[in-house]
């Protein structure tokens, strides 16, 4: 019940509109979001890389509905892989194609995106497309698809998958097959049983499969798995997966950990000493309103940690 309610609060306008000018909810906000400017989520980003954690950049907005918009919002990630480059971060970008203009142009999103990820191979870098969804699904992948098979942008843009969709084991064999970069999640946004697993028993089983699957898979071309990342908090998987990579023999440097800023800090510095690869997922920015009520609707629980710790300095 309150992952549905959080689900339907993060595309209520009013509310949005009234939490991102409220000083109570950008401190709210504060626990998962890393600020309000680049300069902040670079700062956020260079303190993980101190502690062996790599991070992954996305500033925040969804559904635009003019060019300009998404102009500016495609500038903001330049300047980001800018600074990853001269300061020498150990950090990427991560971007909703509705950002860029997806829902009134698909073809100046993919040259918005296309431009973004030949920057991205400049500075050493790379573009992870964020999943939104399921009218979204296919056209994202197709565009990535794309864009990662022309010329030197081979390795430079993944996508994401997610375990709740009955289609994503497909889709997961579709994309290694190609050589692309899968950041595996579970799923933040409401589907219904023609697309989805109701239960949540389903969806950590299906996660679980493709998780093995991933970390397991040799590209022919490659001779070697593809890199990919399994992005989530869930203590019961991540443990499944550890003695699955004693078991198996997967090197721990053939995928990584993703989890999310503000969350589970102690796990991700205690997976970091144990000798994995570790990812903080940076968002920032003055547009995140819908992405705090998904992280309140795939965890509840945060709802409590929130109130318990609002009047803490």
């Amino acid at each position: 019940m309150l992952r549905s309610f959080f689900i339907a609060m993060s595309t209520n306008t009013a509310m949005r509109s009234f939490s991102e000018k409220s000083s109570v909810g950008r401190k709210l906000s504060s626990r998962f979001v890393a600020g309000m400017s680049v300069e902040e989520a670079l700062a956020a980003a260079a303190e993980l890389n101190r502690d062996g954690i790599s991070a992954s950049l996305d500033s925040l907005g969804e559904s635009v509905s003019d060019e300009a918009h998404a102009r500016h919002s495609a500038n903001i990630y330049h300047q980001l892989l800018d600074a990853i480059e001269t300061r020498g971060l150990d950090a990427n970008v991560s971007v909703k194609l509705t950002q860029m203009g997806m829902d009134f142009n698909p073809a100046l999103a993919e040259s918005i995106v296309l431009e973004m990820v030949e920057h991205a191979a400049r500075a050493d870098s790379f573009v992870r497309v964020d999943m939104e969804g399921t009218p979204l699904t296919e056209a994202t992948l197709q565009l990535v698809e794309r864009i990662h098979a022309r010329p030197n942008l081979y390795g430079r843009v993944g996508a994401v998958l997610q375990s709740y969709l009955y289609r994503t084991e497909a889709d997961t064999d579709r994309l290694l097959q190609q050589g692309i970069r899968i950041r595996l999640c579970k799923g933040a946004y409401k589907e219904g049983p023609e697309h989805a697993f109701p239960s949540k028993i389903e969806v950590d089983r299906n996660y679980i499969k493709l998780m093995s699957r991933m970390t397991t898979y040799i590209h022919p071309d490659l001779h070697r798995p593809v890199f990919c990342g399994l992005a989530t908090h869930d203590e019961r998987i991540i443990d499944t997966m550890v003695r699955f990579v004693q078991q198996q023999g997967v090197m721990k440097s053939a995928f990584e950990f993703q989890m999310l800023y503000g969350i589970r800090r102690d796990l991700q510095r205690s997976l970091v000493k144990e000798g994995f690869c570790v990812r903080v997922y940076i968002p920032f920015g003055t547009e995140w309103y819908p992405y705090f009520m998904r992280r309140l609707a795939e965890r509840p629980a945060n709802v409590l940690f929130l109130a318990k710790n609002f009047f803490k300095n």
